[in-house]
């Protein structure tokens, strides 16, 4: 059986300068191979001590048993400052846990159920508007799905299509800002006082400053909508009329700037780079895809009937393990620790990775094969427990993985039921790590007009 494709690993000794020279290129070959089968590694270099911590021992220590022991590391967020702020993605300590006290209700089980038609309706649109170019041509499927997630994104938090002018400005600039970040930010890995400056591309900064804009009205006429008392039912609304039940305080303005922009970028960027994956996974594958698309022809506008998609959510599932949209988070210590016998500085780095941990051979049977029935295998339950972390575990874990589940799902089966998709021999995604795991020169594929999405069930 052909395995997806999977990034060369290095050499296992290379000088800094060269180390570094790969990481610019792409951090997942940038790794040599032996970090698939080690519990542990450390790297050392002139500006930081790191491990990669892959015992899911450690993992649960980090994640779960101590995690105000290991905070996010500033340093790695640093790049991202000028579009996020404080968002919940970058905070720690106190200030995080205030902002997720307020985020999380928007994402309960039972507002996940009012944000389903929101999310049938972006797939109905991602299919209307793919239907001129399946034409069986090439096509990179990145900006595809980077739309229909965006789409997703505007439908569910502001009650807005792509279509809307505010939402497509929105949509285009990031895009730019996307092409103006460097792979790596060497800021992020310098220590230095915290008065120190960081330097940024013009245009990061400036489509940073443009993206924060918009989000600022977006978010103004929202305000505008809830002192008059004409609010729609939205996340939007949900989050900004959340009190902390400690304090009783709302987000401000700025503060609600700064969530919006974590929403967008981590509910958008993710969500295309999985579902793009999740495409090119099931071309390779034809025999996975019948399966979905035959599952996917019964499925209706119904919350209830994401239940029968057992086969669908089985291979995005599968696709995540292969393939998680953010392949390595970063911790800091605040204190010496001592990992699997070995002494740990305070202020040392330790990386957490999906991308490995994910195809770690120890755990995972077959791990770079691409084999959805092992999410029913009762022998691959405790790798699934232990060593499949795509949206991170613990506390800290992505307030809208429950939402990514769902709006995964259900994209898949209508696009595959709408659609065949095929591979293009000659143009094989390469995996790169970016802000997430894309393809180096994109993820091309042909795709055929299958039939169309046809129910009369309009029950939610």
């Amino acid at each position: 059986m052909t395995h997806p494709p999977k990034p060369p690993a290095r050499p296992e000794k290379v000088s800094l300068w060269r180390y570094m020279r790969l990481f610019r290129q792409d951090i997942l070959s940038a790794q040599p191979a032996k970090l698939y089968r080690a519990w542990m590694a450390e790297f050392k270099t002139p500006f930081f001590r790191s491990y990669l911590a892959n015992d899911p021992k450690l993992i649960d220590l980090v994640l779960k048993e101590r995690p105000d022991h290991f905070p996010k590391s500033d340093r790695i967020g640093a790049g991202l400052r000028p579009l996020l702020g404080q968002s919940v993605f970058l905070t720690n300590g106190e200030v995080w846990k205030r902002q997720r006290r307020i985020i999380d209700p928007a994402f309960e089980g039972g507002r996940l159920k009012e944000s389903f038609p929101a999310i049938w309706a972006a797939g109905e649109a991602a299919v209307a508007r793919m239907e001129p170019t399946a034409t069986d041509e090439p096509h990179d499927i990145e900006g595809l799905t980077s739309h229909a997630a965006a789409d997703v994104i505007f439908r569910t938090l502001f009650s807005l299509p792509i279509e809307n002018d505010t939402a497509t400005e929105v949509f285009e600039t990031f895009k730019a800002h996307q092409r103006s970040q460097p792979i790596l930010n060497l800021a992020a890995f310098v220590r230095g006082p915290s008065w120190m400056p960081r330097f940024f591309r013009r245009n990061t900064l400036a489509t940073a400053n443009k993206i924060r804009r918009l989000i600022k009205v977006l978010v103004d006429q929202r305000a505008e909508l809830i002192a008059a008392g004409t609010l729609p039912d939205d996340l939007a609304t949900k989050i900004m009329t959340t009190p902390d039940p400690q304090t009783g305080e709302t987000f401000d303005r700025d503060e609600m700037v700064d969530q919006v922009a974590i929403f967008f970028l981590a509910g958008h960027e993710t969500s295309a780079s999985a579902l793009a994956w999740t495409l090119y996974l099931l071309a390779l594958y034809p025999e996975w895809q019948d399966k979905v698309a035959e599952e996917a022809a019964a499925l209706t506008p119904n919350f209830a009937k994401l239940a029968t998609l057992s086969t669908t959510r089985d291979v995005f599932r599968e696709s995540l393990r292969l393939y998680p949209p953010v392949p390595m988070m970063v911790r800091e210590t605040v204190q010496p620790e001592e990992f699997r016998g070995r002494k740990v500085r305070k202020g040392s780095q330790v990386v957490l990775s999906p991308w490995h941990v994910q195809r770690h051979t120890r755990l995972w049977h077959d791990p770079d094969a691409f084999h959805p029935e092992r999410w029913q295998d009762p022998d691959q339950k405790e790798a699934q427990r232990q060593a499949y972390m795509p949206f991170s575990a613990g506390p800290r874990v992505c307030t809208g993985a429950g939402f990514a589940m769902i709006e995964g799902v259900v994209l898949l089966a209508q696009l595959v039921c709408a659609y065949r998709f095929e591979v293009v021999p000659d143009r094989p995604p390469v995996p790169v790590a970016h802000l997430t795991v894309r393809g180096r020169d994109g993820i091309w594929l042909r795709f055929a007009k299958r039939g169309s999405i046809v129910s009369d069930d309009k029950s939610v």
